[in-house]
């Protein structure tokens, strides 16, 4: 009897134990006050502004600041006012100063794959800050020069001033190794708290174990990409394994993406490549850094197109077409011609432009303008040899072979696809097509370009190009038919 009333109350014991409950982490020995901590951040976010490139783009701001937001919103720990910046560097990197100043390389967010791994990052950081890593870094620095009388607190009571004396004698403001590089226990005590970070914010924090197998890629592709990470981000042990432990403490509730991370990866893929670290503290421009492609004739992973469609107009009006919600439109900058595509769809191959191999482009031509082309009114059009262009009588016709032509001598890879020419209608006016076809530079697959034109009242066209891999074009078949069919031009719009 007495053994079976010992079990019932080991029994009942452990029914009464509690869930475990998330790892309680607490900041370490720290000299400074966290208003020191916003100072020292403050002073040394100058020098860090000095020395690298920031970048200015209100999409990718946004949605940087969307997610930090949400994260700063429920970060446990000290409360710091937090500003994110993107720094035009392309190595895969992030640093956050004291008080709450965070650095995004662009080459991070080209990185992550999703908005949840981009949170990840972002909340480790914003962990060492929390439990301010960096000043006591610093602090163990200056109590190891100043001696133990520190340790009265006398550094506490000091104005500003005083601040920046005591940050000079442990190495200065700025790119300062004291509040940028952590031991493995710090790196540790970051994944957990951004761990848990992630989970109240309502991302998945397996989005942050994600991204170090991203890294872990890039480590083993190209070591110079993540080196400045690596050096200052000492991998702890077991990383992955101690922050699935820690999930099991947690309440996961993921809520929707932020929604603007899609779109920052595409204005970034539109943009000029970025130069590494170490070319900009050399002053040099970037290296050529052509995309490579796990298998022949993909263009990396683009999302389907939506079925839901939103309007564009240019600045001068010249005409209006639809295209697909999660597509984005970059303007051309005299305000008369669009591009318009899905994040993936630029790619750099090397050259002064990103290359686009996923999308639409719409745009004025004026054909013949050189004057040796003219002739008592009459336009004489010859194409480009060996082009395989038939030239027509007609005047919408001879337009459409000039631009054709422009088009192959620019990209030799590309021939008219045989027997491909139809006659057609574009908001009611006459307009012709035809097909292009050749082995891309950028994926070494098919590519296929089909040409629209319409012709304006002064001879000058109307032109839209449908760019993607031959593989994919069946497919985009409907999407392409709709966004033909929605275009409308404006033949009053000013153009030339």
């Amino acid at each position: 009897m007495a053994t079976r009333q010992a079990v019932l109350v080991a029994m009942a014991a452990l029914i009464s134990i509690p869930a475990a409950a998330q790892t309680q982490i607490k900041p370490g020995f720290n000299l400074f006050s966290t208003e020191q901590d916003v100072e020292i951040g403050r002073q040394s976010a100058i020098e860090v502004e000095r020395q690298l490139p920031i970048l200015s783009d209100r999409t990718v701001q946004a949605a940087v600041d969307a997610v930090g937001g949400r994260l700063a919103a429920v970060i446990p720990g000290t409360k710091f006012r937090y500003q994110f910046k993107v720094v035009d560097a392309s190595d895969i990197n992030a640093f956050a100063l004291p008080g709450g100043y965070m650095y995004l390389n662009r080459g991070l967010i080209e990185a992550a794959k999703t908005e949840g791994q981009l949170a990840g990052v972002m909340a480790h950081e914003m962990a060492h800050v929390a439990l301010r890593h960096g000043t006591n870094q610093a602090s163990k620095a200056y109590l190891g020069q100043a001696g133990l009388g520190l340790l009265g607190g006398l550094l506490g009571q000091q104005d500003n001033g005083s601040t920046s004396k005591v940050v000079g004698a442990v190495g200065g403001f700025g790119l300062n190794a004291l509040f940028l590089k952590f031991s493995r226990t710090d790196e540790e005590q970051a994944d957990v708290v951004g761990a848990q970070t992630l989970a109240k914010a309502g991302y998945d924090p397996q989005d942050m174990v994600a991204f170090f197998d991203v890294l872990r890629a890039q480590q083993s592709r190209d070591p110079s990409k993540v080196e400045q990470f690596f050096s200052s981000h000492p991998a702890p042990k077991d990383r992955a394994a101690r922050v699935r432990n820690e999930m099991k403490m947690l309440k996961i509730s993921p809520t929707p993406p932020t929604g603007g991370f899609r779109q920052a990866k595409t204005v970034l893929a539109s943009m000029p490549p970025a130069r590494t670290t170490q070319q900009i503290a050399q002053n040099r421009p970037a290296s050529p850094q052509p995309r490579t492609y796990p298998t022949e004739g993909t263009v990396g992973t683009v999302e389907a197109p939506s079925t839901t469609f939103q309007a564009f107009v240019p600045r001068k009006g010249l005409f209006r077409i639809e295209h697909p919600s999660n597509w984005r439109a970059y303007p051309s900058s005299d305000g008369v011609g669009v591009t318009l595509a899905p994040e993936g769809g630029f790619v750099s191959a090397g050259g002064l432009e990103n290359d686009l191999v996923y999308g639409v482009v719409v745009n004025h031509y004026a054909p013949f303008l050189d004057d040796a082309n003219e002739a008592d009114g009459r336009f004489s059009f010859q194409p480009a040899p060996g082009a395989g262009i038939s030239v027509s009588r007609t005047t919408l016709a001879a337009a459409t072979n000039d631009l054709v032509s422009q088009i192959v001598r620019t990209n030799t890879s590309l021939k008219p696809l045989a027997d491909s020419q139809r006659t057609d209608t574009i908001d009611g006016q006459p307009a012709l097509s035809l097909v292009l076809v050749g082995r891309s530079a950028v994926t070494r697959g098919e590519e296929r370009v089909t040409v629209f034109t319409r012709q304006l009242p002064d001879e000058h066209v109307v032109y839209a190009l449908f760019i993607a891999p031959g593989q994919d074009y069946p497919a985009l078949g409907a999407t392409f038919n709709h966004m033909i069919s929605s275009l409308r031009v404006n033949d009053e719009s000013p153009h030339n």
